[in-house]
């Protein structure tokens, strides 16, 4: 919990981890809406998928080119130009007239999203570097945070009663808290790198951050899109108990955030994300239980395990010898989300061919290749 006291004791570290929380916090209110505008523009489940698709397109499309803006402009100005950036682009999608816009508005927003994303990793990256201080965890923890501010935001639906005006007032009240606290990053530049040229050497480490990266977000992705229908199909769980495991996961993801990096300051990154990996595989085995607590249990276990990977990942990735931290984010943040949106459509597919039982077994399996990596990675360090 140090982690977590000095972001609240100093608008230093406060002013990058409410970046997190704004990142969520937009597109988590974009996606309470996406049944309403569904129904607004009169488009069915495919048309749909495409247009968030074209979101994930655009967040893809600003990888190659995030550390180039980041070195050119300072990467404190990068990630309040991904601020401003994301705080008019979430309007677009709950403001256009049709279908067609819609597609481009979610492209806008997720180059935004891009950017801001790699942009404050990169930023709480330096940080950590010129501070000596951990707070990537708990800076992540914040993202988590904004998902549950989303959450308690979605009572007010029925009272405003207007999509674009919850939109509105959300961008407004978040973009204002950024203005006052970005003084403290804004002009904050990446410390000089002695770059070397591209080798297998440097390749090599990079390359097993990325299949970590890759394995661990597609598990997250997948838990967080079929936790529900398992317990449902699998476990036969009441009704009542089918949202808990989605609960005990991004409870327990927050809680374990806010408490990584005094773990990791002890023990290390790679020794943390090879303990994630151990307490996930043991969720995973008591999610296969097919009982239904023992499941809720083994998801909680896995948001736990999972929720220190990541931001371990991006602190490694950021300080890659002869690799400047953007560039290394970037290599992180690419393989990473490609794994959170390919997971679930590949367990989806596998589901629907065998079982979902041997979609979560093949979970299990990636798990343990995160583990057996982590020995790898550990020789060469």
């Amino acid at each position: 919990m140090k982690s977590l006291k000095l972001i609240f004791s100093d608008p230093r570290y406060f002013a990058p981890a409410w970046v997190f929380a704004s990142l969520n916090i937009w597109f988590g209110t974009w996606a309470i809406y996406i049944p309403t505008v569904k129904d607004k523009l009169d488009i069915d489940k495919a048309d749909l998928g495409i247009a968030i698709f074209c979101l994930s397109l655009g967040v893809f499309a600003i990888f190659p080119l995030a550390s180039k803006i980041i070195n050119k402009l300072g990467v404190g100005k990068a990630t309040w130009l991904g601020v401003v950036l994301s705080s008019i682009t979430a309007l677009f999608p709950l403001l256009v007239p049709n279908y067609y816009l819609l597609m481009v508005s979610l492209f806008l927003f997720g180059i935004s999203n891009g950017l801001t994303d790699i942009s404050m990793n990169t930023l709480v990256t330096e940080i950590e570097k010129e501070d000596k201080q951990n707070f990537m965890s708990a800076a992540h923890g914040f993202f988590s945070l904004g998902g549950v501010i989303v959450g308690l935001g979605s009572f007010l639906i029925p009272i405003i009663g207007n999509p674009a005006l919850h939109m509105g007032v959300t961008v407004a009240i978040i973009f204002l808290i950024n203005l006052l606290v970005c003084k403290n990053y804004k002009n904050i530049v990446s410390a000089p790198v002695d770059k070397e040229p591209f080798s297998l050497k440097l390749f090599k480490p990079l390359f097993l951050l990325g299949i970590i990266g890759f394995m661990a977000m597609g598990s997250e992705g997948a838990i967080v899109d079929w936790s529900g229908l398992y317990l449902k199909e699998v476990t036969l769980a009441p009704e009542v108990l089918i949202g808990s495991g989605f609960l005990a996961f991004s409870t327990a993801m927050t809680l374990g955030r806010f408490l990584g990096d005094g773990i990791s300051a002890r023990i290390g990154s790679i020794k943390i994300v090879a303990l994630g990996s151990l307490i996930a595989i043991l969720g995973y085995l008591l999610v296969l239980s097919e009982e239904t607590i023992l499941a809720i249990i083994g998801f909680a276990l896995n948001g736990l395990g999972f929720s220190v990977i990541v931001p371990e990942l991006f602190r490694i990735g950021g300080n890659v010898k002869g690799v400047d931290s953007a560039q290394g984010v970037s290599f992180i943040a690419g393989t990473g989300y490609t794994g959170f949106l390919l997971g679930p459509v590949i367990l989806g597919f596998l589901a629907e061919t065998a079982s979902l039982k041997l979609s979560f077994i093949l979970l299990l399996g990636c798990t343990i290749l995160v583990l057996l990596t982590t020995f790898v990675l550990k020789r060469n360090t």
